[in-house]
């Protein structure tokens, strides 16, 4: 039965997601860490689409570390690329410059089986309507405050900056985004971010949270990170590989999925409704100016987000929808 399932998802993600037909080429990009729903993905392509092709790379390191050269040629080659790798390539230079070029990617960083078999489902009238809800509550938008119980207290801009409603549907000439969605994110002016964030969900690499992450922004830039055990060293290790670069708080993101839970991947738990999160690093794809190869998301549960002086989310509860 599990089976049928990962089959049944891997025709809903290329045909209703993604739009493949008969007359396009696809390339299916995974690794050996999630070669299972790689194969699914190929074996439904050479179904649907013209051509279908399957490349198996080496897992990544790091979430937006770039694929090999010879791959990112072949990325450009075809109509439409699907990646479910153990490791983000979606802020990826060979991603940027496959869709300039009119290439749809679909991205699903560690997809895991139940989420693929859960969040693909043709019903996605809920994900297109609350993205578009949240979307249009940024029309006018300057400035963004974000608390929650556990002490995040955070404060930003948002001027000039343009937000990307994520639904998962990618059928037009160049479209990119994660499979499945459902979230409105934004690259914050970077040194306008200042306060402290404190991380309770999960963070990507990292997993669930056993204990909160505390971090303090100054300008835009962590100038420290702290918490019991052992995951806010971790995470502290992971920024500092590349200097502000990794350390400068790049997106601010609200989840709009009603179907995505807490699991501890970040691709859907970043999407559930009534959370936020921020990510550090590379966000050159929507707007920002920070450019290293990494991107690192982190999960609030139960904020309260005000957009100016409009409460938007108290507690977790998205006030602009029927929750």
């Amino acid at each position: 039965m599990p089976l049928l399932k990962l089959q049944k998802a891997s025709r809903i993600a290329l045909k209703e997601y993604m739009g493949l037909d008969d007359g396009e080429t696809l390339l299916v990009l995974t690794d050996e860490v999630l070669r299972e729903i790689g194969q699914a993905l190929y074996e439904a392509g050479q179904i649907i689409a013209k051509e279908a092709i399957y490349v198996e790379i080496k897992s990544r390191e790091i979430n937006g570390q770039e694929p090999p050269e010879q791959v990112a040629e072949l990325m450009k080659s075809v109509d439409v690329v699907i990646a479910p790798t153990s490791k983000s390539i979606t802020h990826t230079k060979a991603r940027r410059e496959a869709s300039k070029l009119g290439v749809r990617v679909g991205t699903m960083p560690n997809i895991s089986l139940d989420t693929m078999i859960r969040c693909l489902n043709p019903n996605i009238d809920k994900v297109i309507h609350n993205t578009n809800v949240v979307l249009d509550a940024f029309s006018g938008i300057k400035n963004i405050t974000v608390t929650s119980k556990k002490g995040t207290n955070i404060s930003f801009s948002i001027e000039g900056r343009t937000p990307i409603a994520s639904t998962g549907i990618l059928k037009n000439i160049g479209e990119s985004g994660n499979i499945p969605s459902g979230e409105v994110y934004i690259a914050p002016i970077e040194e306008s971010v200042n306060g402290l964030l404190v991380i309770d969900g999960s963070v990507a690499t990292v997993g669930l949270l056993t204990h909160p992450i505390y971090m303090e922004i100054k300008d835009g830039v962590v100038t420290k990170i702290s918490g019991k055990g052992g995951e806010a060293r971790f995470l502290g290790r992971l920024i500092n590989r590349f200097d502000d670069g990794g350390k400068t708080v790049c997106e601010f993101g609200i989840g709009t999925n009603p179907y995505a839970k807490l699991t501890g991947e970040i691709l859907e738990d970043e999407k559930v409704l009534g959370t936020v999160h921020f990510a550090f690093g590379n966000n050159m794809s929507f707007g920002g100016k920070i450019n290293v190869p990494m991107h690192i998301d982190g999960l609030i549960t139960k904020p309260t987000v005000h957009f100016e002086d409009k409460l938007i989310m108290e507690n977790g509860k998205l006030l602009l929808i029927d929750n």
